[in-house]
């Protein structure tokens, strides 16, 4: 991979728009196209995982839980375990503006990897200026 390739972060907005092929599911692959063929990273946080996976538990059942982890699991998607340093991040974020627990991680890991949040939470343009955003269309 070379030193100039895009990285980008996957919220649970994002995860679940390309899961579910709804609106801005097809910009999602597109980047997951790139990190498989080494022209892109895509990174999610642990946290954001869970989030999302509580989301489809809460929705669709256990079962369909268990399905997606095994679906990501195998998407050129790297998992990036919560350490110290991105709790304490987050918090910092989360305490300085009106956003999600969970949403301040993925805000966190973008700013300490440089890299660019993929997104179309509305929540997020609060923090606009804190990091590049790559806005997906809103949900159908």
């Amino acid at each position: 991979m070379s030193p100039e390739v895009g990285v980008y972060i996957l919220d649970s907005f994002a995860l679940l728009a390309y899961l579910e092929d709804e609106a801005g599911a097809e910009q999602v692959e597109a980047r997951l196209i790139q990190a498989e063929k080494g022209e892109a990273k895509v990174l999610l946080s642990l946290i954001n995982y869970g989030e999302c996976l509580y989301i489809v538990e809460r929705e669709r059942g256990l079962a369909q839980a268990q399905w997606t982890v095994g679906l990501v699991d195998r998407l050129p998607v790297q998992v990036v375990e919560v350490d110290r340093s991105l709790v304490l991040a987050a918090a910092h974020i989360k305490a300085r503006y009106p956003i999600a627990y969970a949403d301040a991680f993925a805000v966190a890991l973008a700013q300490q990897i440089d890299g660019t949040l993929l997104t179309g939470d509305p929540e997020f343009r609060r923090v606009q200026g804190l990091i590049p955003i790559e806005w997906l269309p809103q949900r159908r």
